[in-house]
């Protein structure tokens, strides 16, 4: 297994990508960390899953997602992935995207172990984390530098290999594609979330704009940030 591999530089839509990989029809899918379930929405309006359970730790953003009342095959739950609600075997799949990094470092391996307790036997776990480069991580790392937690689950998706608990299907390396009209789109998207309080004193929050205001353009600035998927099966 690699952490990344820099000559894979495809850009594509993550979900696509997900709808071409991964048996959807019927199945029964946990979303670990769905945020603001944008791509919660896109999977269930593909009309194949039969149900998602999607959970999201930040109270915030839970709060707002319970206002969704037009996915009826979707139930938000508020939780994090060392402490998964359900029952053994309850799942065909479960999704992770970009958020196994949150998980705090001492939970991280009881957070695989969840994972692994949940699916079926033979079920698949899509674990996608972002890749510490690119030029849309230089600006991000000026405030959030998020290397040390990227390498700690990597390394948690390693050992859950390495002792059986989970089989590595392959590993899916591309690029995807973040747009911003301009920096106050940035800031609103980046800095000012609710999963993360960023205080940045007024210097560093020059330095972030002048460094993001080095990429704008006339149609705002876009980055392709690197990404790597871990695909999963639970023995059995």
């Amino acid at each position: 297994m690699k952490i990344a591999d820099p000559s894979q530089t495809t850009v594509c839509n993550e979900v696509k990508l997900m709808l071409a990989e991964l048996p959807l029809a019927g199945a029964r899918v946990l979303e670990l960390g769905c945020g603001k379930a944008e791509k919660t929405r896109t999977l269930a309006e593909q009309g194949q899953v039969r149900q998602i359970l999607a959970l999201e730790v930040d109270a915030i953003q839970h709060q707002r997602n319970l206002e969704i009342r037009d996915l009826p095959q979707v139930q938000f739950r508020q939780g994090g992935a060392e402490a998964i609600p359900a029952e053994d075997g309850s799942f065909d799949l479960v999704i992770m995207l970009k958020s196994l990094h949150h998980v705090p470092l001492e939970h991280m391996d009881r957070a695989l172990c969840e994972i692994e307790r949940v699916l079926r036997p033979g079920g698949l776990a899509w674990i996608s984390e972002p890749v510490f480069a690119g030029e849309l991580n230089e600006v991000m790392r000026l405030f959030h530098d998020e290397e040390r937690v990227r390498e700690a689950a990597f390394a948690a998706v390693c050992r859950a290999v390495a002792d059986g608990r989970l089989a590595l299907e392959k590993q899916l390396f591309f690029c995807t594609r973040s747009q911003f009209a301009d920096f106050a789109a940035f800031d609103a998207r980046m800095i000012r979330v609710t999963h993360t309080e960023h205080r940045l004193a007024p210097e560093l929050y020059a330095q972030v704009q002048q460094r993001f205001s080095a990429h704008l353009g006339p149609e705002g600035a876009t980055f392709h940030p690197p990404q790597r998927v871990d695909l999963l099966r639970k023995p059995g």
